[in-house]
């Protein structure tokens, strides 16, 4: 388990089946979040309104006024969320939120909560409040089922989804705003402005990477041709290729593989820069 300010992460492992009782008194005012992967996780309701199971590939969120009584499958593999109640609660008020857990936001949740996991033990304080704040924003995410135009904290973390797929996916023709938007369910609008947000464009990326991509296949021992680098990275044609090429690197892509042979074959020749021409 791991702490954040007034919110904790929990992965929770078990071997066997695991049951509990109502705990007399057990008042609480905490939101939960239960992220199964494997197994199922049986949760007790109020008073006359039975159980509610949290099944394998399955996510609920919901506040709770009181602990409750629950039971867990054997082979259970989950992450569990509590998180403070102020901004959630009003959002959720008495509605238990469920879906899929492979959707876009519990998937940007969860990779953030592994995140945590990892660095939090060398986070100041400023950046502990930073992951608690935007473990609140995700989860909102996950409870209005999209992301918000006007949560510009959810920007970094889905401007980051965006590139991991679309670097994934670099040689894809189909490669695209309007195809990371359609992966990640979200609009296009909304990831234009997550890109704007952190002082980016969509097409500027995936084009620079694209072109980075290519620098490196052209100081392989045994490179591609210009024309077949610039089909192979989706470039219309090989002259779009060379203008693109010299406009960010400064070197046509034939001056740069001559460039970097030369310096292969002479040890005392430093290798040719390979600072970009333009701002990224």
């Amino acid at each position: 388990m791991t702490k954040v300010h007034g919110a904790a992460i929990a992965d929770l492992h078990a071997a066997s089946a695991t049951r509990t009782a109502d705990v007399p008194g057990g008042d609480q005012d905490l939101v939960a979040m239960y992220i199964v992967r494997r197994g199922a996780w049986t949760l007790g309701e109020a008073p006359g309104h039975g159980d509610r199971a949290v099944s394998a590939g399955q996510f609920l969120v919901r506040h709770l006024g009181r602990l409750t009584a629950f039971e867990t499958s054997a082979d259970l593999t989950a992450k569990f969320l509590v998180l403070p109640p102020g901004e959630l609660k009003p959002l959720l008020g008495n509605r238990a939120v469920t879906g899929p857990a492979e959707s876009a936001e519990v998937r940007l949740l969860t990779a953030l909560t592994d995140m945590i996991h990892t660095t939090v033990a060398d986070l100041g304080p400023a950046g502990v409040a930073a992951a608690q704040g935007t473990l609140i924003e995700l989860a909102k995410a996950v409870a209005k089922g999209r992301f918000d135009d006007v949560e510009p904290r959810l920007a970094p973390a889905l401007t980051q989804a965006a590139k991991d797929l679309a670097d994934r996916r670099l040689a894809d023709p189909e490669l695209s705003p309007a195809m990371l938007a359609r992966e990640l369910s979200v609009s296009v609008r909304t990831l234009h402005r997550a890109f704007a947000a952190v002082g980016e464009q969509v097409g500027t990326y995936i084009r620079h990477r694209r072109l980075h991509e290519a620098r490196l296949a052209l100081a392989a021992p045994s490179r591609l041709s210009v024309s077949e680098l610039a089909a192979h990275w989706q470039f219309a044609d090989s002259s779009h290729f060379t203008r693109a090429f010299k406009k960010h690197f400064g070197q046509t892509p034939t001056e740069y593989a001559r460039a970097t042979e030369a310096a292969s074959l002479s040890p005392h020749r430093p290798p040719p820069s390979h600072a970009p021409a333009e701002s990224a």
